[in-house]
């Protein structure tokens, strides 16, 4: 398309759930809902149109070794697009990716800067590894250096308990995300042990990653508090191969990883069943492959929580979360279009017909 030329989407435009529209134009790369005057040099689109897909969840420039070169992180970030992924909130990240912010052609990032973790309590080459009388100095860094994000490791693996187990005093963690809140960050914590959660969330915490640990009688304060959580559920499903390769060394630990994961859906579902906020995340780019988030989207139906919510939980809820435009007049046009309605069968979003990014149409 040329910079004068107007895209035309018709058939069905979900604006919202519930906002079903007949069409839309794109001029100048941005949304229209006025057919443009003298219009000539049309392409046109036909199908049903969603916002640009959200994976709240991923980590573009990483591997599961570490930071990845420019050329790795860029093929990453295509295979986002590709599968409908337009929004990306990175979740930790040791890369510097910010020349992605210069490309019309790839997703569009919300980075959260570099993990902070607990000296030797997570995985090697990923985060800031430090100790709790340096967490407020190490968050207001990240704070600074990201888009509006700081991640936490609020739990992993200590060697002499054998098992899961908290990374933070409550103190800490308390004046650290009061910090971040200073600097206007929101904060999420990676967290799959049940141990870690309470004390996060008592303290302020925006979001939990994961949340496998999520027990009955911690609901009602997420609930309470509203603290989100992107459960990454093709992520929770590697646990038991996990397990499998600890049972030796840690056994408690390999036991601990299996419950999780034996009742993951319904700890997601009694979270959605309880008004806690669920968002699509895959974890991609640690040891998982790009361009999941129709399998997510599809897991969070397997869980039950139905079909328009787990829709919503990568495009109209997870923009408005994210504080980012869906298909709203004058917003970037970043929107996927399939042939049929993935209102019905989420299936839909694994094959998209077209792919527009900053109104152009990339795939």
């Amino acid at each position: 398309m040329s910079d004068g030329a107007v895209l035309h989407v018709k058939g069905r435009v979900l604006a919202g759930p519930d906002d079903v529209r007949d069409e839309l134009w794109v001029v100048g790369g941005r949304i229209s809902y006025d057919r443009p005057a003298g219009a000539r040099d049309i392409t046109t689109v036909d199908g049903w149109a969603l916002p640009g897909l959200v994976d709240a969840h991923c980590h573009v420039g990483l591997d599961a070794h570490g930071p990845v070169d420019a050329e790795t992180a860029e093929k990453q970030a295509l295979t986002d697009r590709e599968a409908g992924t337009l929004l990306i909130r990175d979740a930790g990240s040791p890369s510097d990716t910010r020349w992605i912010d210069d490309r019309a052609d790839l997703p569009k990032i919300i980075r959260a800067g570099r993990h902070i973790a607990r000296t030797r309590r997570y995985i090697r080459n990923y985060a800031w590894e430090i100790e709790p009388d340096e967490l407020v100095a190490y968050v207001a860094q990240e704070a600074r250096r990201g888009d509006g994000w700081v991640k936490l490791v609020g739990d992993w693996i200590d060697r002499d308990l054998g098992d899961l187990s908290p990374c933070w005093p409550r103190e800490a963690v308390q004046a650290a995300i009061a910090e971040a809140h200073r600097l206007g960050a929101r904060v999420t914590a990676h967290c799959f042990a049940e141990n870690s959660l309470r004390d996060l969330v008592e303290a302020g915490i925006d979001c939990i990653e994961h949340a496998t640990g999520l027990t009955e009688d911690l609901i009602p304060l997420f609930a309470e508090r509203g603290v989100a959580i992107v459960p990454t559920l093709v992520n929770i499903a590697t646990f038991p191969r996990l397990a499998d390769g600890g049972d030796t060394k840690f056994p408690r630990w390999s036991a601990h990883m299996r419950r999780l994961h034996e009742r993951r859906y319904d700890t997601v579902r009694g979270a959605y069943d309880a008004g806690i906020p669920v968002y699509v995340g895959t974890d991609a780019g640690g040891s998982l492959a790009h361009g999941l988030v129709a399998e997510e989207v599809a897991e969070l139906v397997a869980a039950g929580i139905p079909p328009v919510e787990a829709l919503s939980a990568t495009s109209w809820g997870a923009r408005a979360w994210l504080g980012r435009p869906g298909l709203e007049e004058g917003a970037p046009a970043d929107l996927v279009v399939y042939e049929a309605d993935p209102r019905v069968d989420v299936r839909v979003l694994a094959a998209p017909r077209r792919v527009v990014l900053d109104g152009r149409v990339v795939e």
